[in-house]
């Protein structure tokens, strides 16, 4: 069992405040929109482990911070990986992405993710919330995988044919497609639509209105709800992960 203290200040990415059970997890780089990277990909399966594992949260809000939720875009042309990582940092990847997905759907209490603008880089981590909603500046494009030559593997095979439809989701990976808010809304992505004012403000009185459940049903509610979810994960996520490396011989070996 972990406790809020002990996990509080741990993590330079993830931003905790706890209020009458509800703990809103705030991603941020430097206090600016989160840059992802080595840092946040391994701080976070961590960071949702000490989150799962502390029995005073009833229900996690996850959002992000600024104007983006997760970036960089891609430049097109540019590649994520322009050089093979060494053997160690292949698996150290490996082993990340399959427990930042896993230790995500791991938490036994609802989610509620509040995107507060483009998610850019791994949009399904917020798209795996039990409710998602979004700033009507939000956008979503698979950018860090397949528009930057990379294979992708990276859960976002299994989450955008679940969310879109097996030949729409497939399309959205293999054009580098963006969708915006409103496409969002109407494809089934995103629950509600809202200005960047008054997202926040509806995340908090969704989750308030969780909270007056009682503790059992809120758990496993979530754990039932997420079941195929992590049968899913289990079966497909570590093949995804090493396509998409085993594509990287492809790579003149880094420095």
């Amino acid at each position: 069992m972990s406790k809020l203290e002990d996990y509080a200040n741990k993590y330079q990415c993830v931003r905790f405040e706890r209020r009458d059970g509800i703990l809103q997890m705030t991603l941020h780089t430097d206090g600016q929109s989160l840059r992802w990277g080595f840092g946040p990909h391994g701080e976070l399966p961590e960071a949702f482990h000490d989150v799962g594992g502390d029995r005073d949260n009833r229900v996690v809000i996850l959002t992000g911070t600024g104007p983006e939720f997760s970036g960089p875009r891609a430049t097109p042309g540019t590649s994520s990986f322009p050089t093979r990582p060494p053997a160690e940092r292949i698996d150290r990847i490996h082993w990340e992405g399959r427990h930042l997905l896993m230790r995500l759907l791991e938490i036994e209490v609802p989610v509620i993710s509040a995107i507060n603008g483009p998610a850019w880089r791994h949009s399904e981590i917020p798209l795996l919330g039990d409710i998602v909603l979004a700033a009507d500046t939000a956008q979503f494009q698979d950018s860090a995988h397949f528009p930057s030559d990379v294979v992708p593997g990276d859960g976002m095979h299994i989450v955008m044919p679940l969310l879109l439809g097996f030949n729409r989701g497939r399309y959205y990976l293999l054009t580098g497609q963006t969708l915006d808010a409103k496409q969002a809304l109407e494809l089934g992505l995103v629950a509600e639509v809202l200005p960047p004012d008054q997202l926040m403000a509806r995340a908090w009185e969704l989750a308030e209105g969780l909270t007056k459940k009682p503790t059992l049903a809120l758990r496993y509610t979530r754990l039932m709800l997420t079941e195929y979810l992590r049968r899913q994960m289990h079966d497909l996520l570590g093949y995804g992960l090493g396509m998409e490396l085993l594509a990287l011989i492809e790579k003149p070996e880094g420095p």
